[in-house]
């Protein structure tokens, strides 16, 4: 006979629906997960199941309330993420996310690294001159990057920053496009220009774009410059030649820091050419100064489905490998 157990958990009022998500969609995550039940009776939550299930799912509910009393939404991805660290008993590790606080938005957004992949990432951003990031979409690489970026400008750590993406397309398909090289380009820089406006406001990257502060430019641009002073942030390098990365990392100067971001799965270079990312991935991985932070789909932060598409995307390309 399965041992079942029922517990009573405290849920303080003004939380209890960050806790519970809307129309309860954190703890139905829970119950299907744990095969628990829980059910809300004013602030006094009850979990009913096996001993081990009900001990799993209040472990749960009480890094969420933790999370819920610093004011950081609960998501879906916090909830399967917190789910994930309690079966390997390390949700101890949570507090070292909510923590660590890498900046506010506008609008009030609090951004923080929502993994152990993304904590380790952030924490090589502030401590090595030069970081690899290298992984799958929708694992946050070039968001929390631009969000140090900006935080470094604002904190007076450096002048300037410069945002750079290979644009490897634009000389052709673009081609027949009117307007000039910068209009053409523009559609590859867009996700920069986005990720720019969410985090530091429209009216400041304005006002700072227009002073040269903020410099958003294909990577054929940075040939021939010395970067003093910057916070540099190379993005989509698993397009560039290592010809590109070589020329990109040797304009790195004096107080600059960058970050090169890209995921090598997700290459658009000509069939049979080397990624850049991929070759100084490994030629520079033993210099103390540069970071390589390897995230995986357990670090996705997007839609569940999205960690279910790369996942089953690695799957069928493992399966072609051995055959």
């Amino acid at each position: 006979m399965k041992n079942t157990l029922e517990k009573m958990i405290q849920i303080p009022h003004d939380i209890i629906v960050s806790v519970f998500g809307q129309y309860d969609q954190n703890v139905k995550i829970i119950e299907d997960k744990l095969d628990v039940q829980i059910v809300n009776r004013d602030n006094e939550v009850k979990v009913v199941g096996e001993t081990h299930n009900v001990d799993a799912a209040n472990r749960v509910l009480k890094q969420l309330i933790d999370t819920a009393n610093k004011g950081i939404e609960v998501t879906e991805q916090n909830v399967n993420y917190t789910l994930s660290l309690i079966k390997t008993k390390k949700e101890e590790k949570i507090s070292q996310l909510n923590n660590d606080l890498v900046c506010v938005t506008p609008n009030g957004k609090q951004i923080r690294p929502k993994t152990l992949g993304q904590k380790k990432y952030i924490d090589l951003i502030r401590d090595k001159m030069i970081v690899f990031g290298i992984g799958p979409a929708g694992t946050g690489k070039t968001y929390l990057a631009m969000a140090k970026a900006i935080t470094a400008f604002k904190n007076n750590e450096v002048n300037r920053i410069i945002l750079t993406r290979p644009a490897i397309e634009a000389g052709e398909k673009l081609g027949f496009l009117p307007g000039d090289l910068q209009s053409k380009i523009d559609p590859y820089l867009r996700p920069l220009y986005d990720a720019l406006y969410e985090i530091m406001g429209a009216e400041s990257f304005l006002k700072n774009m227009e002073k040269g502060l903020i410099e958003v430019a294909p990577l054929a641009y940075m040939r021939g410059r010395t970067l003093d002073n910057c916070f540099i942030v190379l993005d989509e390098a698993q397009n560039t030649t290592p010809a590109q990365m070589k020329m990109f990392l040797t304009r790195i100067g004096f107080n600059s820091k960058a970050v090169i971001t890209g995921d090598i799965t997700q290459k658009d270079l000509p069939s049979g050419h080397k990624s850049g990312l991929e070759v100084a991935s490994k030629v520079l991985k033993n210099i103390k100064e540069i970071g390589i932070a390897n995230l995986t789909s357990h670090d996705v932060v997007r839609h569940p489905l999205v960690m279910k598409i790369i996942n089953a995307y690695e799957h069928h390309e493992n399966k072609k490998s051995k055959r």
